[in-house]
């Protein structure tokens, strides 16, 4: 599910004028020159030496200092324990948690060496750990493939870490050598033997001068791994955190490889074709794995890896992989009269609909784009990828009729859904923006034209949409109201929820369009912010807006420009005091505080009383009485507790200060940290399967704390 983060205080800023500089008096072209070139020698020139660009640059070789960049730390050393795996070398790694946010990784291969070096003259594990560009990745028969090319991985880690203990098992003892931010504090030692013993250990500990947080997710290391252990067959990789008592341990092993990622993929969904298709093949020195399945899913998820290594934004290896599922299935159709001459070839898009695929491949020499490998640029790979999948997959469809039968029907449909959805776009956006023509009549718009500075509440209900309109700052603030919940559209092929007028008004509102149309660069406001009710109701109509924009409109919450809106739960009144709680704890502070400013107005150490009024809306429903400790011999009254229901409930001064005022409110920023995970639960929350969404309820309901009905 989108996890969210707590929006600081926001301060929409004004346009400022500028003064304009009062011209100088001309001077010659030689005086310019001379005064030009007077502020920049070769004083000012700095080389940085040694791992000093990493800690200047960290983000250019673990793309942030934030949570990601943190976590990549751990992936560096744990690539070069799976390269030792690739290489035939190990076959046991460990990540482990340790208290005071360490983290150990481990492995059972060779063990880097620690004997000097002859370039350098320090022992090759120094030179490994403290130099960039150093490894033995470069050439020579060491490692024949890695995820490894660059020689920073773990040189970057000590860089970024105030501390490093670097343990390696090799030749029957233990060495030993200790680093803080890059530079080593120990010197090398042969601390104790150990016969029959071999492997690398790392343990380091990241600057928190470096990074904005040092917490790790195990939910994310358990994650990665697994995907690892997958891509790894028969390899055993073990996570520990003894940060917790009992510690925890999770392992891993599988045999299948990748087919049963695929598998493991799929979780619960139906299969459309009942054997997955599996295929591995060398070509010219690049070993390529593909294993595929169609679900009886809208989605489609693909996963690709080169050299173990994720590509999150693909690349040419994928690229290959969609050009040959294409041509082979638009081939077959035709050859077995599933497609008329008249009919026109299948896309990309129709042949991907429900379709879960991994394609990994091994290659001597990658070319990632950045050190955070995202995308494989090697252009053979394309050729290569695209030969040897596209000849397993033909060889498939040929040997498996009743499979390629249920792959082709599937491809059909969407191809019919993906023609009648082109129908209902045209006729839905021939009314919207793209033409120029008016926004939806519900629709209250700001003045302001700049979507950066631009923010659209969607609320809803009448009664709530008409308390925000009067509360907006209408320069930048939008309104548009939702009559009732709308369409769930994980049930729903985009031709049907196009059919519904509430999500229609939303396309036009935000002005992107939907599906093939889609445009982000479109986007009419940069925070799109749902504000309901705080209950069951509300909840609701949240969640399928947020599976709304998670299936149609993902681009939106990756640019980070979709927000919760949070509206108070309570308003809190003692005589002249207004405080407003937005959770049960709040409320409960509020109150003790109130306690304590009247003790210390009083001077009273006597036992008191608040009477205190609940109420919910403007209906009284009970007086009580509560003890408060201390002593005192008078009763505190007067003290009002309003329990919102709905946003309709507040005036517009009320919801302006609480939830819509930049300048007090809290927005929550829905954002996406496990692709895989989010779907999933979207599947069981809102899909079609009912005994998933049972076993979900059963075994959350106990968490569930004061359920507002």
């Amino acid at each position: 599910m989108p996890k969210s983060k707590k929006e600081t205080k926001q301060k929409i800023k004004k346009p400022v004028e500028k003064k304009q500089a009062v011209p100088k008096k001309p001077t010659t072209a030689k005086k310019q020159s001379a005064n030009k070139n007077a502020g920049y020698t070769a004083d000012d020139i700095y080389v940085l030496k040694g791992l000093d660009p990493v800690r200047k640059r960290p983000g250019m070789y673990i793309g942030s200092t934030g949570t990601d960049g943190l976590h990549h730390l751990i992936w560096e050393v744990a690539d070069n324990s799976l390269d030792e795996a690739m290489a035939g070398h190990a076959n046991e790694i460990s990540v482990t948690l340790l208290p005071g946010n360490k983290v150990k990784c481990s492995d059972n291969g060779r063990g880097i060496p620690v004997e000097t070096h002859k370039q350098t003259g320090k022992s090759a594990l120094e030179t490994v750990m403290t130099t960039l560009h150093a490894g033995g990745k470069f050439g020579g028969e060491a490692y024949k493939v890695s995820g490894g090319l660059h020689g920073v991985g773990v040189s970057v880690v000590c860089a970024l870490s105030k501390y490093v203990r670097a343990e390696v098992r090799r030749n029957g003892f233990v060495y030993a050598q200790e680093y803080a931010k890059g530079k080593p504090t120990t010197k090398l030692k042969k601390e104790k033997k150990c016969p029959g013993g071999h492997g690398t250990t790392i343990i380091f500990e990241p600057d928190a001068d470096i990074f904005t947080t040092i917490q790790f997710d195990r939910k994310k290391i358990i994650s990665h791994l697994r995907q690892q252990a997958y891509l790894t067959p028969s390899i055993k990789i073990i996570i520990r955190d003894e940060t917790v008592k009992p510690t925890f341990n999770y392992h891993f092993y599988f045999e299948g490889g990748i087919k049963s990622y695929v598998k493991y993929l799929l979780g619960n969904t139906e299969p459309k074709n009942e054997h997955t298709f599996y295929c591995k093949n060398e070509k010219e020195g690049m070993l390529v794995e593909v294993a595929l399945q169609y679900a009886k899913e809208i989605e489609c998820f693909e996963e690709s890896f080169a050299n173990n290594i994720h590509t999150g934004e693909g690349g040419s290896h994928l690229t290959g992989f969609r050009t040959a599922l294409t041509r082979t299935l638009n081939s077959y159709a035709r050859k077995n009269n599933f497609l008329r001459e008249k009919d026109e070839n299948l896309t990309s898009n129709d042949v991907r609909e429900g379709l879960v695929s991994v394609v990994s491949i091994k290659v001597r020499e990658p070319q990632f784009e950045g050190q955070t490998k995202a995308k494989l640029g090697n252009p053979e790979a394309k050729a290569i990828v695209e030969s040897v999948f596209g000849e397993a997959f033909s060889e498939f469809l040929e040997k498996n009729p009743l499979d390629a039968r249920a792959i082709i029907e599937c491809c059909m449909l969407s191809a019919r859904a993906r023609r009648a959805a082109k129908a209902a776009r045209t006729t839905v956006l021939r009314k919207g923006v793209l033409d120029g023509l008016t926004l939806p009549g519900k629709l209250s718009d700001c003045s302001s034209k700049v979507p950066e500075e631009s923010e659209i509440y969607i609320v809803e209900g009448d009664s709530a949409g008409g308390s925000s309109k009067m509360a907006r700052d209408r320069r930048t603030q939008a309104i548009l109201p939702l009559r009732g919940k709308i369409l769930n559209v994980e049930r729903a092929r985009l031709d049907k929820v196009l059919s519904s007028d509430e999500i229609k008004n939303l396309i036009i509102a935000l002005g992107t369009a939907i599906s093939q149309d889609f445009d982000i660069n479109k986007l009419r406001y940069h925070r799109i912010i749902l504000m309901s009710d705080a209950d069951v109701d509300g909840a609701h109509i949240r969640t399928l807006l947020l599976t709304l924009f998670y299936r149609h409109f993902k681009e939106v919450i990756e640019k980070g420009y979709l927000y919760i809106a949070q509206p108070p739960l309570y308003k809190i009144q003692a005589g002249k005091r207004i405080e407003y709680a937005y959770t049960d704890s709040d409320k409960e502070e509020i109150l003790s505080d109130i306690v304590k400013s009247k003790k210390a107005t009083t001077g009273k150490k006597k036992t008191e009383e608040i009477t205190v009024e609940e109420t919910e809306g403007d209906e009284e429903v009970e007086e009580v009485a509560e003890e408060t400790g201390g002593e005192a011999d008078g009763k505190i009254k007067g003290v009002n507790i309003q329990r919102y229901k709905g946003l309709g409930e507040m005036n517009a001064e009320e919801l302006w200060d609480t939830t819509m005022n930049p300048e007090n409110r809290t927005l929550l920023q829905v954002t996406i940290d496990d692709a895989k995970e989010t779907d999933s639960l979207f599947d069981t929350l809102m899909g079609k399967e009912v005994v998933p969404r049972r076993k979900f309820i059963q075994v959350h309901a106990k968490k569930v704390k004061n359920l507002d009905i």
